[in-house]
């Protein structure tokens, strides 16, 4: 919502380009690029679609992009000699190309899998602009001994990108470490070292300008905080590798397991240091940085990388265990959706649609026969899915990392048709917005004081109010105030509402602590 709230100032002209405002406050991240992109959506898309569809659209051909770079990064690694399989001495072994291809496949699958991509892949947020441009570059250097146009591309886009959304540190990072797999890491003949020489030169030179271009627009900031300094504990952090990850880590694990001697024999294979740079990269700024979840995104391209080298040598009991874990994971979830929907539709089982009721108070549960539909045929083709993996056919290499990916997508296309009303009643802000306006009789403007980015664009986009601070001169009837949350430890001065009456105070139905004070000016 803040975002998308700076995304609508933007594309209707009410602050700068450079340096914008959502209340009179500067964004909390300075990369300004998604919220370019969301406007310059808006603006042209807004005759046709919504303001919230036309900001979303590009954020959709984003993820697309980012899936599209993953797959032929992984491609051109397994393209790489240290990556082919050992040929057999009467042949029957794979062609260069189906094998590169089918390892491809893998990665973009155990990508899709991972249990992080779900809900950051659908943010209209500056994380997932990172995503896309750490892909990218990853792609670059990837691909680079075979395709030199596209790869130089690919890199401006991406360390320019990731510099203009806020991360200039890690396209540094990304830059320093692709230049040196390009020096070091063999993948051609000796006679076509040079052009290797030359595309870590060209690396070197778009990383220094990356470099400069985060300077002059000021975006060198010092984030680097020890976990105790914020409260982590590495048991959540654990828990969040565990989870986050799932089901990548334990294959990235095997890889480098299989390839532990000539990792530590110091043969430098593209295929294995290149992912294993950018996993080191998003771990370090996940352990170091915040938000923990956001920073550990960035890994998961090359994460997919490392787990789609593991298939070729993976062992039956490894894969037939990630397939019963995955099979009762998503099954029992998919049919817990099922179940609570059921409730809150009939009211049988009784237990579910009380707890619905408890903690989102207010809902009304909506029916949608297409949203049904939806849901019953990804249900249909998920058992159809469990029986193909159950049956006896040639297996591909990539078998093992189907039902992880299906099971991810079932679980959240039956979250986003069958939960949709529930999930947008308890997340939105629009229940207490209208409550807000239904108690002021929905005036064009408001003071305030207090309020968070998210809850001013909130007001702004919903109640279709022009907010204004308390202290500006401006002779509005309707002041609305975010109680300080913990008066006791607060600093911050209270306002003066000698002028003003509380009219009704209103939460969120799902928060407590999120409150809205409700004030009218006395007449007098």
């Amino acid at each position: 919502m803040t975002a998308f709230g700076y995304m609508l100032e933007l594309s209707q002209g009410h602050t700068p380009w450079l340096s914008p405002l959502l209340g009179g406050m500067p964004p909390e991240t300075e990369g300004l690029l998604p919220y370019w992109i969301g406007a310059w959506s808006m603006q042209l898309a807004s005759p046709l679609l919504s303001l919230e569809n036309a900001a979303r659209l590009p954020f959709v051909l984003i993820l697309g992009l980012t899936l599209l770079a993953t797959w032929h990064a992984i491609y051109h690694l397994a393209r790489s000699p240290g990556a082919q399989p050992v040929a057999f001495a009467f042949g029957g072994e794979a062609q260069p190309e189906d094998y590169a291809r089918a390892m491809a496949d893998g990665g973009l699958l155990a990508l899709m899998a991972c249990l992080g991509l779900a809900q950051p892949s659908h943010e209209t947020t500056s994380y997932l602009t990172q995503l896309c441009c750490t892909a990218l570059v990853f792609y670059a250097l990837a691909a680079s001994p075979q395709k030199q146009g596209l790869t130089g591309s690919a890199l401006v886009l991406g360390l320019g990108g990731l510099v203009l959304s806020g991360a200039p540190a890690l396209a540094m990072l990304y830059g320093i470490g692709g230049a040196a797999m390009c020096l070091c890491c063999p993948t051609q003949a000796t006679a076509d070292r040079p052009q290797a020489h030359t595309f870590a030169l060209q690396v070197a030179v778009v990383s220094v300008l990356a470099a400069v271009l985060a300077w002059q627009l000021g975006l060198w900031r010092w984030r680097l905080v020890w976990p105790q300094d914020t409260g982590k504990e590495w048991t959540s952090l654990a828990r969040l590798l565990l989870w986050f990850t799932w089901p990548a880590w334990p294959l990235a694990l095997w890889t480098t397991w299989r390839w532990r001697w000539q990792i530590l024999n110091r043969q430098l294979h593209r295929h294995l240091m290149l992912p294993l740079w950018f996993v080191l990269v998003s771990l370090a700024t996940t352990v170091s940085t915040q938000p923990s979840d956001r920073a550990l995104l960035l890994g998961l391209p090359a994460l997919a990388a490392l787990a789609a080298f593991a298939l070729p040598t993976l062992r039956r009991s490894m894969a037939a265990l990630i397939d019963w874990f995955t099979l009762l994971f998503f099954s029992i979830s998919a049919i817990a959706i099922w179940v609570i929907w059921i409730s809150t539709q009939t009211g049988v089982p009784a237990k579910p649609a009380a707890n619905v009721a408890k903690l989102a108070r207010g809902f009304e549960p909506e029916f949608s026969g297409l949203m049904l539909l939806i849901a019953l045929l990804a249900s249909a083709a998920w058992c159809a899915l469990v029986w193909w993996r159950a049956g006896r056919h040639r297996k591909a290499i990539w078998k093992s990392l189907v039902l992880p990916a299906s099971g991810a997508t079932l679980s959240w296309l039956l979250l986003s048709t069958l939960w949709l009303p529930m999930l947008n009643y308890a997340r939105s802000d629009a229940p207490q917005v209208n409550a807000i306006m239904s108690a002021a009789g929905s005036p064009t403007c408001m003071h305030m004081h207090g309020l968070d980015r998210g809850q001013v664009a909130a007001l702004q986009y919903h109640g279709r109010l022009r907010l204004m601070p308390l202290s500006v001169p401006a002779f509005c009837d309707w002041l609305v105030v975010a109680p300080a949350r913990n008066t006791a430890y607060s600093t911050e001065p209270g306002p003066d509402l000698g002028a003003w009456t509380l009219q009704a105070m209103h939460g969120r139905p799902t928060e407590k602590d999120d409150i809205l004070a409700l004030y009218r000016r006395n007449t007098p």
